[in-house]
């Protein structure tokens, strides 16, 4: 009885041997079709490992019609692409990662100066001339690590309390203009004592040998740039930084009882000495007392200027970048009190029409000419944003004008520009007009204190970083 022979099936393809095993594997390769000889290939790849990539999976493509004739499965769609990324003016971005933060932000603060139709143009202040000696190198370890510290200042001002008073002059200038610049509130009368005077004395670390300090007017001798930049009446007034730098004088000695009764060791006695308030930073050449452009007029005060300029004579350097117009009353602008004969008079000095109409400077050459009697080293000054006040430096009310040749003799640049720049299109007629005419203020001013030294003394030039339109042709 013959035997059963049952043809296994193995669950895996089975591999095929080798052509020099078989004997008829070179006539099976000729008589095979293509897609018989990649399914082989295929079957090899399988057999040789689970390490080895698969092959991609192609699908075909067919037309709809025969895909229907055929009833062969739909083409996957594609993967969807990656949204677009856009910057905030609508420009397409580079592909890849965003730019971290700290590439794309600026390194100083960029103000914005609102033109009377609303329009902005972005205006950056630059820092005194100088400046840049004391200012440490871009990107050097010591500019990052101030940079660091002004923006986490808040924990940095109580955790290194007592040793911010210790840093050297060379770095707490510069200390300064980064908290000015980097922290969000700018600098107040607290950092300025953290940074300028010795911390309070700890209860708790009391030794029995007291150690005598040193004046800090000695330690901050050395101190000659301070720069408040957009602090100036937003964080920091004038009178508290006046009362800062011109501290109390001494406690003075007690006068004795009689003249006669003296020591004899200590000879005889003499009166106290009268004793001088001293100047916190004895040697301070460098000014910047900028404001931001959105400051209120009110929360600046002339008055307290004057005052600070009498105490401090030895500037050589000063910024008043967007001050207000030179006013002793700015809050009675727009006052008025009737007298008894029953005339409407203005109350402050100057009225809401005393420049436009009635041309009227007199409060505003009064205010800077003490000014420029007390400020009589000054070589340097910075009047962006303030050529709507300008004509106040040349015009003469009442035997009162800016002495140019005695008192501002060492002058030698002012800044003097707008203050913002007008957009390229769009704009009207009278916008023009304003923007030429405050342009023009530049060559009055140079052209009249260079008449008014004749050739003599100093060489005077008016100075802008503001880019001049193509329009533009001096008058």
């Amino acid at each position: 009885m013959p035997k059963k022979r049952h043809q296994t099936k193995y669950s895996k393809p089975q591999s095929t041997a080798p052509a020099s095993l078989s004997s008829t594997g070179s006539n099976n390769n000729e008589s095979r079709s293509v897609n018989q000889l990649l399914e082989s290939l295929r079957r090899v790849g399988i057999n040789n490992g689970p390490h080895r990539s698969s092959p991609l999976a192609v699908h075909p493509t067919v037309p709809p019609v025969i895909r229907n004739i055929l009833q062969l499965p739909e083409t996957p769609a594609p993967r969807p692409r990656r949204p677009v990324r856009r910057d905030a003016s609508g420009r397409r971005l580079p592909p890849g990662p965003a730019a971290p933060r700290s590439w794309v932000s600026p390194s100083a603060p960029v103000w914005r100066r609102r033109s009377r139709k609303g329009q902005t143009a972005a205006f950056a202040l630059r820092p005194l001339p100088c400046d840049y000696d004391y200012l440490p190198a871009k990107g050097s370890l010591m500019d990052m690590a101030l940079r660091r510290m002004a923006s986490d200042w808040e924990f940095q001002k109580e955790y290194c309390q007592q040793y911010l008073y210790d840093l050297p002059t060379h770095m707490r200038m510069p200390l300064v203009r980064y908290v000015t610049l980097y922290h969000r509130d700018g600098v107040c009368i607290s950092d300025l004592r953290a940074i300028l005077l010795p911390p309070p004395p700890d209860p708790e670390d009391q030794e029995e040998v007291t150690v005598e300090e040193e004046d800090p007017s000695s330690v901050n001798e050395n101190f000659t740039h301070l720069d408040l930049t957009g602090s100036c009446g937003r964080s920091l007034t004038l009178r508290e930084l006046s009362d800062l730098l011109s501290r109390p004088p001494p406690e003075a000695a007690e006068l004795p009882d009689s003249w006669d009764a003296a020591d004899e060791k200590a000879g005889p006695a003499t009166p106290a000495a009268v004793s001088v308030p001293r100047q916190l930073l004895p040697k301070l050449t460098h000014l910047s007392l900028a404001v931001d452009p959105d400051t209120p007029a009110s929360s600046i005060s002339w008055r307290h200027l004057l005052t600070f300029a009498s105490q401090h004579q030895n500037l050589t350097h000063l910024s008043l970048a967007f001050w207000p117009e030179p006013n002793l009353t700015p809050n009675a602008k727009f006052s008025s009190v009737v007298s008894d004969d029953g005339r409407i008079v203005q109350y402050g000095g100057t009225g809401a029409y005393s420049h436009t109409l009635d041309d009227d400077w007199s409060e505003a050459v009064m205010i800077l000419s003490r000014l420029s009697r007390s400020l009589y080293e000054l070589e340097y000054l910075d009047l962006t944003g303030c050529a709507s006040w300008s004509p106040a430096l040349w015009t003469r009310e009442d035997h009162d004008a800016v002495d140019w040749v005695r008192h501002w003799g060492k002058m030698t640049t002012v800044l003097l520009c707008p203050g913002y720049e007008l957009p390229d299109d769009g704009d009207s007629v009278g916008e023009v007009i304003d923007y030429r005419k405050l342009l023009n203020h530049r060559r009055m001013l140079e052209r009249h204190v260079r008449s008014a030294r004749a050739g003599q003394g100093r060489i005077f030039t008016v100075e802008s970083n503001t880019k001049v339109p193509e329009w533009y042709v001096a008058e």
